[in-house]
């Protein structure tokens, strides 16, 4: 909890895909709110207030998920606001930004590239890029390579992501 409320003041890029790795979390741990406090939360090193701020925000997390029908894939619809929110940013950059432009331009092969491998053909350009940032912070966690193409194509990605989340 208190990380997501100071990269959702801080950083909407990086907020987002925390909130991924949160739903992923409450997913490893079959929405479990008990295995979640016992299993994730005790290892924090937190005070027993803070534990059970933690897990009370982890227990809304699992409840939204449960309501929205995203317990087992999918997103939050605060994740997917977020997403839009980005979304229209990106667009409003793209038509008058110069160098937010031309970072795009460079990116846009690899979008096309990620499109054309991936699975959700049916999701946005900005979409495909966190995928694939997300994906690859997967693979880091499980200490797999990551070819030097890829790691090319997500540094370019992240340059782009990185000017979206700063700029005013």
């Amino acid at each position: 909890m208190k990380i997501a409320n100071e990269l959702k003041k801080k950083n909407l890029a990086e907020y987002l895909l925390y909130m991924w790795q949160m739903e992923d979390v409450v997913r490893a741990y079959d929405c479990s709110l008990p295995r979640i406090r016992r299993e994730y939360v005790s290892r924090f090193n937190y005070s027993d207030e803070e534990k059970e701020e933690e897990a009370d925000w982890i227990g809304n997390i699992i409840a939204q998920m449960n309501r929205e029908g995203c317990r087992e894939k999918g997103h939050l619809k605060q994740c997917q606001q977020v997403m839009q929110t980005l979304e229209e940013k990106h667009k409003e950059l793209i038509d008058n930004d110069e160098a937010y432009r031309a970072q795009y331009y460079r990116v846009l092969p690899f979008i096309v590239e990620l499109r054309k491998k991936g699975s959700h053909k049916d999701v946005s350009e900005l979409e495909t890029c966190f995928d694939a940032l997300y994906g690859t912070m997967l693979l880091r966690l499980q200490h797999k390579d990551i070819s030097p193409e890829t790691q090319h194509a997500i540094e370019q990605i992240s340059t782009l992501i990185a000017q979206l989340a700063t700029d005013k």
